[in-house]
């Protein structure tokens, strides 16, 4: 299909995505939620359903509804109730789902999205409840049965629910980055989309441009990367606009993605609501939310992304790029900015963390809270190389692998023990600069006859000369002088 073809018409998605929470007990019984148990090994009556057995509200769940609500600027609702959602599958033992369907805990809200293209969009959120999980199918792990997995029923779930606000496949991939990012940041999910702690199912429809009136809705589930559902979108996107090309109708229904066929593939009609007969949950009393609770969750809600992000780049002067990278993850973005309350030169602390700091992280699989040096130390090893006590070299090659191995010694103590610091010494530094020119004169020409490049090439082999005991500034203007003179 020609991209002239797609172009005259728009996608529009909606998302529902499945938060797992990781409380250490199930919604609504003490049953664990540990990951990776033996199958069917964490299992109760009460999770099973079994008859005469009673359910007992989780309120920790509660407290993180509450939380993401607020973090998605949602209202959040004072009367809740529960509901059964009856159906029938082998993962489904109770034949119920106890979920919210009248009642979400939290309602109208939204987030933003900073596009790649530098604009902001607003991404409406209809609406985010409470329920619990059901098992796990298992069809890859015997040749001729589908196994069932039943430690999952009954762990904590926070469904949210946009608006059809999105318009590409790479919005939607950055709704899920975000998503993901604030509930790691709020600590109620881990945010591991392979391993179910996020799952997604995608509304999916096309229109002609310039229309107001939505297409038919195809749901498409099944998805365990934030990758996957960007191309489950993509390929809907085409095969429903061949479809109208065609003159064909788009059946409203649920979709599978085949990640390795790169396709979608029909699982059955689309289900209306009440075709699952939903009930107000009998053996569950309404819940009612306090205004002193909904303080309580607020007074304790951590910095949040957005916040940092401004902070970072309209305090700290960091480019959107710089920004993003920081607040990826929490504990580093609150880590950085506790260091540039201890150094004025805000770039060059972003720099070492996103580089060096980081690079040592990754390299030893640990997270910043378990990084051997201080910010403080940090701050005094930037400083140190802004103010010239030594070059940015002698700090990354020299001074930072000693100091991770030795952090308890001080900066001082360091740059005498390794004998680094710079020279200033004109005369001797004068001398050195001519041998260096000496030794490459077919060069020196060179930079004489245009190849003003070349000054690198010198600045290099002065600073082995030195041993990188030079401040840089003066070197070059050195230089300089002596090749334009």
């Amino acid at each position: 299909m020609s991209s002239d073809t797609l172009v005259d018409y728009e996608l529009v998605v909606g998302l529902e995505v499945h938060v797992q929470l990781n409380t250490q007990s199930k919604a609504f019984c003490s049953d664990s939620t540990e990951f990776g148990a033996l199958p069917n090994t964490l299992l109760s009556p009460i999770s099973l359903g079994h008859p005469g057995t009673l359910p007992r509200f989780n309120q920790q769940v509660l407290e993180d509804g509450i939380l993401l609500g607020l973090a998605m600027n949602c209202q959040i609702r004072a009367y809740n109730e529960f509901a059964r959602k009856n159906y029938f599958y082998a993962d489904l033992p109770k034949g119920y789902q106890i979920t919210q369907h009248l009642t979400p805990l939290a309602y109208d809200g939204f987030i933003h999205l900073n596009l790649e293209d530098g604009t902001r969009r607003r991404v409406g959120i209809t609406r985010i409840h409470m329920e619990e999980d059901a098992g796990k199918s298992i069809h890859d792990q015997d040749p001729y049965d589908t196994l069932i997995d039943l430690n999952r029923c009954g762990v904590p779930l926070l469904e949210v629910v946009t608006e059809p606000d999105l318009r590409s496949a790479r919005e939607a991939y950055q709704y899920l980055s975000e998503v993901r990012r604030l509930v790691r940041y709020l600590e109620i999910c881990d945010g591991n989309m392979e391993e179910g702690s996020l799952r997604c199912d995608a509304n999916i429809s096309v229109r002609q441009r310039g229309t107001e009136a939505f297409g038919q809705k195809v749901e498409v589930k099944n998805m365990n990367s934030m990758r996957h559902v960007q191309r489950a979108i993509e390929y809907e996107y085409q095969r429903q606009v061949e479809l109208l090309q065609r003159g064909e109708t788009i059946v409203s229904e649920t979709r599978s993605f085949d990640a390795q066929a790169n396709n979608t593939f029909s699982l059955r009609s689309k289900e209306a609501a009440n075709d699952y007969r939903y009930f107000p949950e009998p053996d569950l009393p309404p819940i009612w939310v306090l205004e002193e609770q909904i303080a309580k969750v607020q007074s304790n809600m951590p910095p949040l992304p957005e916040v940092l992000l401004e902070r970072f780049t309209s305090v700290y002067g960091l480019s959107a790029y710089d920004a993003s990278v920081l607040c990826d993850q929490k504990h580093l973005a609150l880590w950085f900015e506790h260091l540039v309350t201890l150094t004025p030169h805000y770039k060059q602390a972003a720099n070492w963390t996103m580089g060096p700091v980081k690079t040592w992280l990754n390299t030893h699989a640990l997270e910043i809270q378990q990084f051997p040096l201080t910010t403080k130390a940090l701050a005094s090893l930037i400083d140190a190389v802004q103010e010239g006590v030594l070059t940015h070299h002698q700090a990354v090659q020299s001074l930072w692998p000693a100091w991770l191995e030795a952090p308890t010694k001080s900066l001082h103590d360091l740059i005498t023990e390794l004998d680094l610091g710079q020279s200033s010494d004109g005369p001797s530094l004068e001398i050195m600069v001519e041998e260096v020119l000496l030794s490459m004169p077919s060069k020196v020409e060179e930079y004489r006859s245009g190849k003003k490049g070349l000054l690198g090439l010198f600045m290099g082999e002065l600073m082995k000369k030195t041993g990188g005991k030079v401040q840089p500034a003066q070197a070059s203007e050195m230089l300089r002088a002596k090749l334009e003179g």
